[in-house]
């Protein structure tokens, strides 16, 4: 790791921060690098520290699948944060700092954030390893097979389908090596569990789309295969299930411990649900034992009733308004043929930020 990490170079800088989170239980790299995408030796796997032992297995015959992982850890963070930006946990704590290789507090206890993550993190790796194999930038894959029910009269059977034959037992081994090896019974089956969610999430995903072929456009007969949706709706489907997650203890069931419901009549946690074992704190002030940053300067939207209206991000503490000049284009005319000319008009914008 000292070889690899002794450079002033800021992309190098990111390299270390990639591996530093590619090691973190989620085992995914937030670079955005392109230099984290070139491990292309076996050796290069026994560089990365910390690595469980399946995980370098899985490296090593798996080498050009990293990339795909680098590559998915990076969506990983930007649909995170773009899904949360109108709440006041606005998916911040998913950043890992270089010389603190520790996640915040609100991802490390057992919350429902880190259900949400844990669940959008393993969904994102196989959803990038799927896509990978019918786009044939993966050479030990292709496209899924064909599906076994009859289509429709007016469709047939073709294409390319999105693989997840191959990307759920990859990603899947990849993302729960590390969990399952936690010293924390109540953790492990948390985090697993969550895992889980994200691929069946995933799986629901999963749906039939077609091309249409005839004369003149007349669609006569769709050519269909069964493709995913894209990360956002997934990240949108996990979100529904975060705002309803469950909270569970580590109680004996049986003959074991198992995770049930905290406050509803004893009965099987459902595997469509995210579960988490800690509350959260209300994120409003900025607290580093709770993992909150706050909401501070956050922009909120005076006129909305909703998560990000400035009553409820800014917490009651009032706001302060600031104006900025955008700069757009207007007026704009199409010329025979073929081109469009616009001119630039300015206009100032009223924002607001939290006190």
């Amino acid at each position: 790791m000292r070889d690899l990490c002794n450079f002033s170079s800021y992309q190098r800088v990111e390299f270390c921060e990639a591996l530093i989170f590619l090691l973190a239980d989620l085992n995914l790299t937030l670079s955005n690098s392109p230099v984290a995408l070139h491990i292309n030796h076996t050796q290069h796997c026994k560089l990365l520290p910390n690595l469980v032992p399946a995980q370098t297995q899985l490296c090593r015959t798996h080498l050009e699948a990293m990339k795909t992982i680098f590559q998915a850890a990076r969506e990983v963070k930007k649909t995170c944060q773009k899904t949360f930006a109108d709440m006041r946990w606005n998916c911040s704590s998913i950043e890992i700092p270089v010389d603190n290789p520790k996640y915040r507090p609100d991802l490390d206890r057992g919350t429902r954030e880190a259900a949400f993550v844990y669940a959008l993190s393993t969904a994102t790796i196989i959803h990038a390893l799927a896509r990978a194999c019918s786009s044939g930038d993966l050479q030990k894959c292709g496209c899924a097979p064909t599906p076994s029910e009859t289509p429709a009269p007016d469709h047939r059977w073709g294409g390319c389908g999105d693989n997840l034959l191959y990307g759920v037992p990859l990603g899947s081994k990849f993302v729960d090596s590390p969990m399952k090896l936690k010293r924390s019974h109540g953790n492990k089956l948390m985090h697993l569990h969550n895992s889980e969610v994200g691929r069946q999430a995933l799986r629901k995903a999963l749906v039939v789309k077609c091309k249409c072929h005839g004369v003149s456009g007349s669609c006569s007969i769709r050519t269909c295969w069964k493709g995913l949706q894209d990360l956002r709706e997934i990240a949108m489907d996990l979100k529904s299930r975060y705002l309803s997650a469950t909270k569970v203890v580590h109680r004996p069931m049986g003959p074991r411990k198992q995770l049930v419901p905290k406050d509803i009549d004893i009965r099987p946690v459902r595997d469509t649900e995210l579960v988490y074992l800690h509350s959260s704190p209300d994120f409003c002030s900025k607290n580093d034992k709770l993992g909150s940053v706050g909401t501070q300067d956050r922009q909120c939207n005076k006129t909305s009733v909703g998560s990000d209206s400035c009553d409820l991000m800014c917490c009651g503490r009032g706001y302060n308004p600031y104006t900025e000049k955008l700069v757009e284009r207007c007026h704009c005319k199409y010329h025979w043929c073929c081109y469009v000319t616009c001119k630039k008009c300015e206009r100032t914008v009223e924002r607001y930020v939290c006190k």
